[in-house]
């Protein structure tokens, strides 16, 4: 049985562009059948929340080292390669629920 995959998704403020990945990381869940919980945050709050989940998302290039997975969907938010991103985000949110 998988486990439910809980997510970060930052960007700069907490709002804009993380509303609309969140909504796409949903549509992604949905369509591979993972169960996830999905929370929104700025990129500053990223090293506090990522204590918090398994997976963190940002819209916006992240550097820092962190604990958890991370990646970036701003894919998700341009269109730009976002068969790509979908892809790899789809096999990186199996790998966790199975994890």
């Amino acid at each position: 049985m998988s486990k439910e995959v809980k997510i970060l998704v930052a960007c700069g403020s907490g709002v804009a562009t993380s509303t609309i990945a969140q909504e796409a990381v949903k549509e992604i869940v949905q369509n591979i059948g993972v169960k996830a919980k999905i929370v929104k945050g700025t990129i500053a709050e990223v090293p506090d929340k990522q204590k918090d989940v398994d997976l963190v998302l940002t819209t916006a290039n992240y550097r820092q080292p962190l604990d958890k997975p991370q990646m970036s969907v701003f894919g998700l938010v341009s269109g730009v390669n976002r068969a790509a991103t979908e892809k790899k985000l789809a096999d990186l949110l199996k790998e966790l629920s199975e994890a």
